[in-house]
Protein backbone atom coordinates (compact mmCIF):
# COMPACT_ATOMS: atom_id res chain seq x y z
CA UNK A 1 0.00 0.00 0.00
CA UNK A 2 1.35 3.33 -0.59
CA UNK A 3 1.21 6.60 1.50
CA UNK A 4 -1.31 7.71 -0.82
CA UNK A 5 -3.89 4.83 -0.43
CA UNK A 6 -3.11 4.90 3.13
CA UNK A 7 -3.97 8.33 3.71
CA UNK A 8 -6.69 7.65 2.22
CA UNK A 9 -7.06 4.71 4.51
CA UNK A 10 -6.78 6.52 6.92
CA UNK A 11 -9.28 9.16 6.16
CA UNK A 12 -11.85 6.69 5.39
CA UNK A 13 -11.84 4.82 9.22
CA UNK A 14 -10.60 7.66 11.13
CA UNK A 15 -13.65 8.40 12.66
CA UNK A 16 -14.63 4.65 13.33
CA UNK A 17 -11.55 4.24 15.23
CA UNK A 18 -11.98 7.15 17.25
CA UNK A 19 -15.86 6.50 18.15
CA UNK A 20 -14.27 3.01 19.01
CA UNK A 21 -11.50 4.40 21.35
CA UNK A 22 -13.56 7.39 22.66
CA UNK A 23 -16.20 4.42 23.64
CA UNK A 24 -13.89 2.69 25.69
CA UNK A 25 -11.19 5.36 27.12
CA UNK A 26 -14.15 8.14 27.79
CA UNK A 27 -11.70 10.57 26.90
CA UNK A 28 -11.32 13.08 24.18
CA UNK A 29 -7.62 13.65 24.29
CA UNK A 30 -6.94 9.93 25.24
CA UNK A 31 -9.20 8.65 22.21
CA UNK A 32 -6.98 10.38 19.87
CA UNK A 33 -3.92 8.94 21.33
CA UNK A 34 -5.02 5.46 20.76
CA UNK A 35 -6.46 6.48 17.85
CA UNK A 36 -3.42 7.21 16.14
CA UNK A 37 -1.49 4.37 17.91
CA UNK A 38 -3.81 1.87 16.20
CA UNK A 39 -3.17 3.01 12.66
CA UNK A 40 0.32 3.18 13.58
CA UNK A 41 -0.18 -0.54 14.24
CA UNK A 42 -2.42 -0.99 11.03
CA UNK A 43 0.14 0.80 9.19
CA UNK A 44 3.34 -1.53 10.47
CA UNK A 45 0.70 -4.54 9.58
CA UNK A 46 -1.16 -3.80 7.08
CA UNK A 47 0.35 -6.74 4.66
CA UNK A 48 -0.66 -9.57 7.22
CA UNK A 49 -4.75 -8.36 6.56
CA UNK A 50 -6.67 -9.20 3.33
CA UNK A 51 -8.08 -5.70 1.95
CA UNK A 52 -12.08 -7.08 1.99
CA UNK A 53 -11.41 -7.26 6.00
CA UNK A 54 -9.92 -4.02 6.79
CA UNK A 55 -12.95 -2.47 8.96
CA UNK A 56 -13.51 -5.11 11.32
CA UNK A 57 -9.26 -5.56 11.88
CA UNK A 58 -9.09 -2.34 12.57
CA UNK A 59 -11.89 -2.36 15.17
CA UNK A 60 -10.24 -4.81 16.73
CA UNK A 61 -7.21 -2.76 17.16
CA UNK A 62 -8.52 -0.21 18.28
CA UNK A 63 -10.79 -1.96 20.85
CA UNK A 64 -7.20 -3.86 21.97
CA UNK A 65 -5.28 -0.65 21.97
CA UNK A 66 -8.17 0.89 24.41
CA UNK A 67 -8.72 -2.36 26.76
CA UNK A 68 -5.10 -2.60 26.83
CA UNK A 69 -5.01 1.09 28.00
CA UNK A 70 -7.38 0.47 30.95
CA UNK A 71 -5.68 -2.60 31.98
CA UNK A 72 -2.03 -1.05 32.75
CA UNK A 73 -1.06 0.05 35.92
CA UNK A 74 -0.57 3.54 34.77
CA UNK A 75 -4.50 4.03 34.22
CA UNK A 76 -5.43 2.06 37.59
CA UNK A 77 -3.05 4.01 39.83
CA UNK A 78 -4.77 6.42 42.34
CA UNK A 79 -2.96 9.12 43.00
CA UNK A 80 -4.80 11.64 45.69
CA UNK A 81 -8.52 12.39 46.71
CA UNK A 82 -9.75 14.88 44.31
CA UNK A 83 -13.25 16.74 44.47
CA UNK A 84 -14.87 14.01 43.01
CA UNK A 85 -13.25 11.33 44.46
CA UNK A 86 -10.12 9.18 42.84
CA UNK A 87 -8.01 11.19 40.93
CA UNK A 88 -6.93 9.13 38.34
CA UNK A 89 -2.93 10.22 36.75
CA UNK A 90 -3.14 12.06 33.20
CA UNK A 91 -2.85 9.71 30.39
CA UNK A 92 0.10 11.47 28.82
CA UNK A 93 3.59 10.34 29.72
CA UNK A 94 5.00 10.39 32.94
CA UNK A 95 3.79 13.23 35.96
CA UNK A 96 6.07 16.15 35.57
CA UNK A 97 8.70 16.47 38.73
CA UNK A 98 6.76 17.71 41.34
CA UNK A 99 8.57 20.17 44.43
CA UNK A 100 9.46 18.98 47.40
CA UNK A 101 5.87 19.96 49.25
CA UNK A 102 4.07 18.14 46.63
CA UNK A 103 6.36 15.60 47.19
CA UNK A 104 5.47 15.10 50.96
CA UNK A 105 1.87 16.14 50.68
CA UNK A 106 1.37 13.05 47.58
CA UNK A 107 3.24 10.67 49.91
CA UNK A 108 0.72 11.41 52.91
CA UNK A 109 -2.04 11.49 50.72
CA UNK A 110 -0.91 7.85 49.44
CA UNK A 111 -0.28 7.05 52.81
CA UNK A 112 -3.95 8.15 53.71
CA UNK A 113 -5.24 5.94 50.69
CA UNK A 114 -3.49 2.83 51.88
CA UNK A 115 -4.08 3.17 55.28
CA UNK A 116 -8.10 3.11 53.58
CA UNK A 117 -7.45 0.13 51.77
CA UNK A 118 -6.22 -1.43 54.97
CA UNK A 119 -9.90 -0.80 56.38
CA UNK A 120 -11.57 -1.98 54.73
CA UNK A 121 -13.82 -5.41 55.83
CA UNK A 122 -13.37 -8.75 53.45
CA UNK A 123 -14.27 -9.26 50.43
CA UNK A 124 -13.04 -6.21 49.91
CA UNK A 125 -10.14 -5.86 51.35
CA UNK A 126 -8.18 -9.13 49.80
CA UNK A 127 -9.13 -7.57 46.31
CA UNK A 128 -8.25 -4.02 46.99
CA UNK A 129 -4.53 -4.76 47.95
CA UNK A 130 -3.94 -7.37 45.22
CA UNK A 131 -5.62 -4.18 42.75
CA UNK A 132 -4.59 -1.03 44.17
CA UNK A 133 -1.01 -1.83 45.82
CA UNK A 134 0.15 -5.12 44.10
CA UNK A 135 -1.16 -3.99 41.02
CA UNK A 136 -2.45 -7.07 39.44
CA UNK A 137 -5.45 -7.47 37.00
CA UNK A 138 -8.65 -8.76 38.03
CA UNK A 139 -7.61 -11.91 36.35
CA UNK A 140 -4.99 -12.61 37.98
CA UNK A 141 -6.88 -11.84 40.82
CA UNK A 142 -10.09 -14.24 40.19
CA UNK A 143 -6.67 -16.80 39.63
CA UNK A 144 -4.94 -16.12 42.82
CA UNK A 145 -8.13 -16.62 45.13
CA UNK A 146 -9.65 -18.68 43.30
CA UNK A 147 -13.21 -16.73 42.51
CA UNK A 148 -14.89 -16.20 39.46
CA UNK A 149 -13.60 -13.24 37.76
CA UNK A 150 -17.42 -11.15 37.78
CA UNK A 151 -16.97 -11.91 41.91
CA UNK A 152 -14.07 -10.33 41.92
CA UNK A 153 -14.81 -7.41 39.49
CA UNK A 154 -18.32 -6.64 41.96
CA UNK A 155 -15.92 -6.81 44.70
CA UNK A 156 -13.66 -3.83 43.16
CA UNK A 157 -16.17 -2.22 42.07
CA UNK A 158 -17.90 -1.94 45.71
CA UNK A 159 -14.11 -1.24 47.00
CA UNK A 160 -14.01 1.71 44.93
CA UNK A 161 -17.37 3.12 46.21
CA UNK A 162 -16.28 2.35 49.62
CA UNK A 163 -13.23 4.15 49.30
CA UNK A 164 -14.24 6.85 47.23
CA UNK A 165 -16.71 7.35 50.26
CA UNK A 166 -13.55 7.28 52.59
CA UNK A 167 -12.12 9.66 50.60
CA UNK A 168 -15.39 12.36 50.42
CA UNK A 169 -15.46 11.48 54.40
CA UNK A 170 -11.89 12.61 55.06
CA UNK A 171 -12.03 15.87 53.33
CA UNK A 172 -15.16 16.88 54.12
CA UNK A 173 -17.34 16.86 50.66
CA UNK A 174 -20.82 15.84 50.70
Amino acid sequence: MTNLQFSKFVTQYQALVYTVCHQLVQDHQLAEDLTQETFLAAYTHMDSCPPDRYKPWLIRIAANKATDYLRSAWHRKVTAPGEDGLTLLPSEGPPLAPGPEALVLSESEADAIRSMIHQLKEPYLTVSKLYFLEEHSAEEIALLLRRPIKTVRTQLYRAKLLLQQSIRERSGAP
